[in-house]
This record gives structure tokens, C-alpha cells and sequence, in this order.
């Protein structure tokens, strides 16, 4: 497993943070997976998890458990514990939830946001247009989301759209990479701004699902082009 030179251990980071070191394993497996050093299909052994983390293996067998009751890593008969590869089901899965929650959290939005939060996300939104590399606009996209959580004012729906983001991140490539998928999601992000603006929490969640929906196809046409 290849490891981020810049990742600091998380043995040598127990004080600074002081979590569990069974949190810090579960993080440190996490962010190995989101960066892509942990790819869906790699074999998961907990002493080489143990080595590279400076932690014991309890630690790491609980983040395992934690990881595998959540959906991020899977037992395969033949490999073992491995991070876990997403097929068509599992897709439709998630992304039925994201335009379910997201759906909720911009109608609750309409309902609860301040002024002040909505400009700010219209100026994320219009932010959008200054980028052109991937990278750039995959981190305004995500300010863009857990800002629209959190307008929701919804404590128990954040957290189920973060959980939910944790298992998206199995997805791999953002959409955003497809040509002319930028200037689409740019468009569903003011639609949406537009509705939380005029206090129509219809709209809003009319908005926000049409945006995963669409989001959506785009996936699915990259997954069945990986397929063939």
C-alpha cells in the first residue's frame, strides 16, 4: 500500500488530537482510501495497516469493523478483508439516498437558512467560474454541498449526508472530470441558490434532486464505459 509522504502517522499525532487510536486508524484508512492509495479491490491486512500506522492491531481491527459495518471495506472469499468495489446496485443505492437527502437538506434550507448563508453560497456558486482544473472546481463543488448541509439546520441530517459522503468516495473520479460536466452542475448549483433565495423550498428540492439525478447519469455512463 503506497503512502502519502505529507500524512503524518497517527500514533505520532495521538496527543495533538486526542482521539482514540481506533478513531485514528478508521481516519487514517479513510483518507488513504479518498486519495486513491487504498483503491477499491486492494487487500486489507491488519498488520500491514498496524506497521504503517504506528498503532497495535486492535486499534485497527476495530476501525475495520467500523469500516466494514458502514460499507467502505467487504470480506471477499478469496482475498479476504478488501476495499470494497462498488457494482451497478450499489451505485443506484447511493446515489437514490444522495437525491433523498440532498432533496431534504435544500428544502429545509428555503425554510431555515439565514440571509447571509445563502448569499454565501451564491458566492461559492458563481466562484465556480474562475476554475478550470478539476481539482479546483471538485473542492468548490464540495464547499458547495457541506454549505447546503449546513444551511438545513438539521443536526441528525448532516450527519447521515456525511456518512453518506464517506461511502461516495468509493465512487472514485469526480463527475466534474467529464467535459461539459462543469458547466452543467454550475447551472443546477444557481437553480438551486435561486429557489433557497426566493424562500420556495419546493423549487429547492425540485432543484437539488434534478442536480444528483443528473450527476447520476453521468456516472452511470462512466461505469458502464469502465465496464467495456
Amino acid at each position: 500500500m503506497a503512502e502519502s509522504k505529507s500524512r503524518k502517522s497517527p500514533a505520532a499525532s495521538a496527543n495533538e488530537r486526542g482521539e482514540p487510536r481506533s478513531e485514528q486508524a478508521y481516519r487514517y484508512i479513510v483518507e488513504a482510501i479518498k486519495e486513491g492509495s487504498l483503491r477499491p479491490g486492494t487487500r486489507i491486512r491488519e498488520v500491514d495497516l498496524a506497521e504503517r500506522t504506528g498503532l497495535s492491531r486492535t486499534p485497527v481491527r476495530e476501525a475495520l469493523n467500523r469500516l466494514q459495518m458502514e460499507g467502505l471495506v467487504a470480506n471477499d472469499p478469496a482475498r479476504g478483508t478488501i476495499v470494497t468495489e462498488l457494482d451497478h446496485g450499489m451505485v443506484s443505492e447511493l446515489y437514490a439516498m444522495r437525491e433523498v437527502l440532498e432533496g431534504t437538506a435544500a428544502r429545509l434550507s428555503a425554510r431555515h437558512a439565514s440571509d447571509v448563508e445563502i448569499t454565501f453560497l451564491r458566492e461559492i456558486s458563481e466562484r465556480d467560474e474562475q476554475f478550470t482544473e478539476t481539482l479546483d472546481l471538485v473542492k468548490n463543488n464540495k464547499l458547495f454541498h457541506s454549505t447546503l448541509y449546513r444551511c438545513a439546520h438539521n443536526r441528525y441530517l448532516l450527519k447521515m449526508l456525511h456518512s453518506l459522503q464517506d461511502s461516495m468516495v468509493l465512487l472514485g473520479r469526480s463527475t466534474l472530470a467529464k467535459p461539459g460536466r462543469p458547466q452543467t452542475a454550475r447551472q443546477e448549483h444557481a437553480a438551486i441558490v435561486t429557489a433557497l433565495e426566493s424562500r420556495d423550498p419546493d423549487a429547492a428540492e425540485q432543484h437539488a434532486r434534478t442536480h444528483i439525478r443528473e450527476a447520476y447519469k453521468v456516472r452511470l455512463e462512466a461505469f458502464f464505459e469502465g465496464e467495456t
